[in-house]
C-alpha cells in the first residue's frame, strides 16, 4: 500500500505505542487518580461506564464515559507548565464532541471525600 492507501486501509484505533503508554499510566496512578477511580469504577456513579486513561484522538485522558462523552482529568503539578497545551487538548477533543471536566489535584486525592457530588453537578 502507497500514501493515502495506508490511511484508507489503516485499522481504526489508537495508535499502539499510546495504548502502550496508557497501559503503563494504568499500572501506577497518582493517588488523586486512583482515589477518584474508586469511586467511578464498576458503574458506581449514575450506572455510567468509565474507562481510565484511555485514548482518544491520540490525546490520553485520565478517565472517559463514552455514553456522555465526557472525559475526567485530574490536574496535578504536571499541569502547571501545560495550560496552552491542555486548552489546546480541551478544544480539539471538543470538536469531536467530547466535554473535558477538570479536576485539581487536591480534590480528586482526598480520599474520605465523596467527589461524586462534584462530578454529578459537572455532569
Amino acid at each position: 500500500m502507497h500514501g493515502w492507501e495506508g490511511l484508507l486501509f489503516e485499522k481504526p484505533g489508537a495508535a499502539p505505542d499510546k495504548l502502550a503508554v496508557a497501559r503503563a499510566m494504568r499500572m501506577v496512578p497518582t493517588p488523586a487518580e486512583a482515589a477518584l477511580w474508586s469511586s467511578l469504577r464498576d458503574r458506581q456513579l449514575g450506572g455510567w461506564k468509565f474507562r481510565r486513561q484511555h485514548v482518544i484522538a491520540g490525546y490520553i485522558v485520565d478517565f472517559y464515559c463514552a455514553e456522555l462523552r465526557v472525559a475526567v482529568e485530574v490536574d496535578g503539578g504536571v499541569h502547571e507548565g501545560r495550560r496552552a497545551h491542555d486548552r489546546q487538548r480541551d478544544e480539539s477533543l471538543a470538536w469531536l464532541g467530547v466535554r473535558v471536566v477538570r479536576f485539581d489535584n487536591v480534590i480528586g486525592h482526598q480520599k474520605r471525600m465523596n467527589p461524586r457530588p462534584l462530578l454529578v453537578a459537572q455532569l
